[in-house]
C-alpha cells in the first residue's frame, strides 16, 4: 500500500476491526510508547510452533525447520558469532492481530509476523529475540544496529529503499469480506461492484481505491454505493443485517475477523483480494534490515526455502493468510514508486 495510507490505515483497518479482541485479550498489556520487554524463544532449534495463544486467530501447528548450513554460512560474520536473530516488531501499543499482538496469556508476543521471524531464524541457524516497539522505535532499531532485520507488515517502497533493504515474503493485499452465506465474489474485476453496496473505513488506502472504482462505474453509468459507518461494530451489524453487501478493509484485517465469526450464527468469508499497490503493481510485504548490512540475502534465501519446503504454506494457511501468499521471496523487488509512496 502506498505508505501516506499504508500504516496507519493498515492499523486503523486492521486494530479498529479488532478492538473488542484487542480488549478482552490485553492488547495494552504491551505498555507505552517505548521498547517493550525483549523476548528470547527457549525452544531449540528443530521446531517452530506457530499460532501460539492466538486467540482463535491461528490454527496452531509444530513445523519442523532445521538449520541450512549453506545459507546461514551467508550472514556477516558478527550475526553468525552472536547466535541470535534480533527481530524488530513494531506492535506497540495495541498490536494490529493477526499479525503481532500479545497472546491470550496477556504478556507473550504472538501473530503472523513474530512466528515467521522464527521460521527464518531457525533456517538460519540462530535463536530468535523478539524485540516488539512502537513502528517508529522499530525503524531506530534498525538504523542504530539493535535490531538485524524487522517483520512487521512493512510496506516495499523504493523511497525506504534508500535506506533499508528488502526481503519479500508476503503479498501487500486489501480485501472483501461477505457473509459466508453470499454468493457475491469480487474476482478480481471492479466491474462486479456494480450496483453494490460496500462499506469502507474513512481515510484509509482502501477508501481510496473503492471511490476510484465508483468513479469509474459512474462514468459508465453503473452505481456503486459507499458506505461508511461511525464503528466497526456498526459495520458488522450493517453487514449481517443485509444493509451492505460486503466490507473492503485491509486483508488480514479480514482474515482475522472470519476465524472470530466462524462459530457465530453469522458466518464471515473473503470474497476475493486486490493489491494495496493498486492495479499497476502488486504491493508486496517485506524483511527489513539496514541498507548494505549484508543481512537482506540470507534472510532471502531461508524464505526461498521455507516455500520450497512447505513450511511457508504451512504457516500461511495457520494464520488464514494463504491468499497473500507469493512464489518466490526477493531481494528488493520493485516497490511502490516514489510518486506513489
Amino acid at each position: 500500500m502506498p505508505t501516506h495510507f499504508s500504516r496507519r490505515s493498515l492499523l486503523r483497518g486492521i486494530t479498529a476491526a479488532t478492538a473488542v479482541a484487542t480488549l478482552a485479550t490485553g492488547l495494552t498489556a504491551c505498555g507505552g510508547d517505548s521498547d517493550a520487554a525483549t523476548t528470547t524463544d527457549a525452544a531449540a532449534t528443530g521446531t517452530v510452533t506457530v499460532g501460539q495463544l492466538s486467540n482463535r486467530a491461528a490454527q496452531q501447528a509444530e513445523l519442523k525447520v532445521s538449520e541450512v548450513k549453506s545459507i546461514s554460512a551467508e550472514l556477516p560474520e558478527s550475526v553468525r558469532k552472536s547466535g541470535k536473530l534480533v527481530i524488530g516488531v513494531g506492535a506497540l501499543p495495541d498490536g494490529f492481530p493477526p499479525l503481532a499482538y500479545v497472546g491470550s496469556d496477556q504478556k507473550t508476543l504472538t501473530g503472523a509476523e513474530p512466528d515467521f521471524g522464527r521460521l527464518v531464524a531457525a533456517v538460519l541457524g540462530l535463536q530468535p529475540e523478539l524485540k516488539n516497539s512502537t513502528w517508529e522505535n522499530m525503524f531506530v532499531g534498525i538504523d542504530s544496529g539493535k535490531v538485524d532485520v524487522a517483520f512487521s507488515n512493512i510496506t516495499d517502497t523504493e523511497e525506504r529503499k534508500r535506506k533499508y533493504d528488502f526481503a519479500s515474503y508476503r503479498k501487500d493485499n486489501v480485501g472483501f469480506e461477505v457473509l459466508k452465506s453470499s454468493t457475491w465474489n469480487f474476482d478480481g474485476d471492479y466491474e462486479n461492484l456494480a450496483g453494490k453496496t460496500v462499506a469502507v473505513d474513512n481515510g484509509t488506502n482502501q477508501e481510496k481505491i473503492l471511490l476510484e472504482w465508483q468513479a469509474k462505474l459512474k462514468k459508465e453509468g453503473k452505481k456503486l454505493t459507499v458506505k461508511h459507518f461511525a464503528s466497526k461494530n456498526s459495520t458488522y451489524l450493517a453487514l449481517t443485517g443485509g444493509k451492505i453487501d460486503a466490507y473492503f478493509a485491509a486483508n488480514p484485517g479480514v482474515a482475522y475477523h472470519i476465524t472470530q465469526t466462524a462459530k457465530s450464527p453469522n458466518p464471515t468469508r473473503s470474497a476475493g483480494t486486490f493489491s494495496g499497490a493498486g492495479a499497476t503493481l502488486q504491493g508486496l510485504i517485506a524483511a527489513t534490515t539496514k541498507k548494505d548490512s549484508g543481512i537482506a540475502k540470507p534472510v532471502t534465501d531461508a524464505i526461498n526455502h521455507l516455500i520450497k519446503n512447505g513450511q511457508y504454506a504451512k504457516w500461511l494457511a495457520a494464520w488464514n493468510l494463504s491468499n497473500e501468499a507469493v512464489e518466490k521471496a526477493e531481494v528488493n523487488p520493485p516497490g511502490l514508486p516514489l510518486d506513489n509512496s
